[in-house]
């Protein structure tokens, strides 16, 4: 099996469609068609279900995709740091819990790149999701949380996706909310203060709450309110009154100077517990130039926070 024959199958996968495929790959669709044949009888598994509407990954298929894309990303990755001349377009593609800092350093690596010879993407998605995207390199890095609450639950899921955690900054809980909030010049915030406002909160589907972005979700609260991203988040603090629990580092840059992060005052029944946010990578593997700047662009906005 060749690296042509994954970029084949991947493609074919993506695409749903052998014609589609083809065009993209500027091949004939006979030949990707006998490219494909030769690699499913060498490998003695069906990969895709041909059919009149098109083309569809079987079980066998699924599981043999899964280890191919991690095998051509890595051959892309050697093919930035070392090889020359490759006519490639480079990709590199970042998912994350809903951070601006995650976001701002995105910004501050792409402007050091040409954005005609790279794919980028930047994903603000939900926690399994970032988990997900790293585990099949959909993305190449992740950024999550963990705290004494949801650590066990998430360190499992890094292990069953074969990833590891890279600690970045750890930091108390905050309560976030709008600058015309009633509570927005207090010196410290406590959860007895905040039983009158809705409690804003990032939806993770039917997911388990051990996946919450936000920190003390095991709380119980009486009012509360999901949202899907940032833009409507903020939206619900102006109208609502709402808050969210983060951990403070806010970039005014991108969600403007409209809102205030006030401490977290704990109290008997509510410590702050820590939050230890990070990033995570495919187990041993080989991160990229690209990568490596992006990390380093969060850092140096972590610091300097």
């Amino acid at each position: 099996m060749t690296l042509q024959q994954m970029r084949y199958a991947i493609t074919i996968a993506q695409c749903g469609s052998m014609n589609k495929a083809a065009d993209i790959l500027f091949v004939s669709q006979p030949s990707l068609t006998g490219a494909v044949r030769a690699m499913e009888e060498e490998l003695g598994i069906t990969i895709f279900k041909r059919s009149k509407r098109g083309v569809t990954v079987t079980n066998d298929g699924a599981e043999f995709l899964q280890y191919v894309q991690r095998i051509y990303r890595q051959y892309e990755i050697l093919e930035e740091k070392y090889g020359n001349g490759s006519k490639l377009k480079r990709k590199f593609g970042v998912s994350t819990q809903h951070y601006s800092f995650a976001i701002k350093a995105f910004v501050e690596m792409v402007k050091k790149y040409d954005t005609a010879e790279y794919e980028f993407a930047i994903r603000e998605t939900r926690t399994k999701n970032v988990i997900t995207d790293v585990g099949t390199l959909r993305s190449e890095i992740g950024i999550l949380y963990m705290s004494d609450f949801n650590k066990d639950v998430i360190k499992k899921l890094l292990r069953d996706n074969d990833l590891d955690f890279h600690k970045l900054i750890e930091c108390n809980a905050y309560v976030y909310i709008y600058k015309g909030h009633p509570l927005a010049n207090a010196e410290y915030i406590t959860f007895d203060m905040l039983k009158d406002y809705p409690c804003l909160s990032f939806e993770q589907g039917e997911e388990s709450f051990y996946l919450a972005e936000e920190i003390l979700s095991e709380n119980e609260y009486t009012r509360v309110i999901k949202a899907t991203d940032r833009a409507t988040m903020l939206n619900l603090m102006v109208g609502l009154n709402g808050y969210t629990l983060c951990s403070g580092i806010i970039c005014e840059e991108l969600n403007g100077s409209d809102y205030v992060a006030v401490p977290f005052r704990a109290d008997a029944d509510n410590k702050n517990p820590v939050m230890e946010i990070g990033y995570i990578v495919k187990r041993n593997s080989i991160i990229s130039n690209t990568g490596e700047n992006y990390i380093e662009e969060i850092k140096k906005y972590l610091d300097a926070k």
